[in-house]
């Protein structure tokens, strides 16, 4: 068994973290909000008292943080406390530019690292089951592998460093589009008669079939696990996905290129987010739709 840090112990995190121990991982961690490292506690964590200090003596670094500047800061103070040639792995969804400075400064200090967003949310981080778009050395991504088999159920190699945040961008802005025009159908079969379930029925077995409507259907009663059917709590909250949508934008800027429905699936969730902060999951865009928004 490897001992690991997980640095960023939150609604993602966390349940990672605890994975780690209950495959018997020796594993310390730490966030700077009190509740998540008392979370961890209880699940067995060795919880450090900061972030270098989490990182003392581990074969494995994995991060889980909120945006690119975090991670470069965080691996600013990680990468001097760790030992040498620690393998590094941040789980984080950020922006290509910082992802490929982490790999930089990694190696700068003779360390291994691998880029490895994941798909899945907070369900797939409690029960095992997330997806990792590693990005890295090959020899690196191997390394990693055996760490994020306890974590997930697929690891798909993507390419160099910064491989796995593009393939991540990618994917969520095809989520995020998709989950629109899935809203908007079933908000317009509504309007005119037709039952959410005979459309589920149509839809979920001909050509409009999708992953936002097999597994996260927008209306309650078709897929009995969708937040739909809990009020949207839980799941891939909207303020998360506008985030991934706007890192998909800022790429394409850099790249030059226009992508007209990434552009408008960033603007229509801005425009709900600011109509209604609640934290919902993504498909609660649905009942601004309903409202005419």
């Amino acid at each position: 068994m490897s001992r690991i840090a997980v640095v960023g112990l939150g609604n993602m995190g966390g349940p990672m973290a605890a994975n780690l121990v209950a495959a018997g991982h020796t594993v310390t961690g730490y966030d700077p909000v009190p509740a998540a490292r008392e979370t961890a506690a209880r699940a067995g964590v060795d919880v450090a008292g900061s972030s270098p200090e989490a990182v003392t003596g581990a074969e494995v670094v994995i991060t889980m943080l909120p945006s690119g500047k975090h991670v470069t800061d965080v691996y600013a103070e990680l990468l001097p406390a760790a030992p040498a040639g620690a393998l590094f792995v941040d789980c984080s969804t950020i922006d290509v530019g910082s992802s490929r400075a982490a790999h930089a400064a990694a190696a700068a200090a003779g360390h291994r690292s691998v880029d490895a967003p994941v798909s899945g949310g907070v369900v797939g981080a409690e029960a095992g089951t997330l997806t990792f778009m590693a990005g890295g050395a090959p020899e690196a991504i191997t390394d990693a592998e055996p760490v994020l088999a306890v974590l997930g159920k697929r690891t798909v190699r993507c390419g160099d460093p910064g491989a796995g945040q593009v393939a991540k961008m990618c994917n969520n802005m095809v989520l995020g589009a998709s989950m629109i025009a899935v809203s908007e159908a079933f908000v317009l079969a509504e309007k005119l008669g037709l039952e959410p379930q005979a459309l589920f029925d149509v839809v979920s077995t001909s050509s409009g079939q999708c992953w936002a409507v097999s597994t996260n259907c927008p209306v309650p009663g078709p897929v009995p696990g969708s937040p739909a059917n809990r009020d949207f709590t839980g799941g891939f909250a909207a303020q998360l996905m506008l985030k991934d949508l706007r890192l998909a934008q800022d790429a394409a800027a850099e790249a030059g290129i226009e992508l007209a429905m990434g552009r408008r699936a960033t603007e229509r969730y801005t425009e709900f987010t600011e109509r209604d902060d609640r934290v919902q999951d993504f498909s609660a865009i649905v009942t601004d739709i309903r409202k005419g928004g």
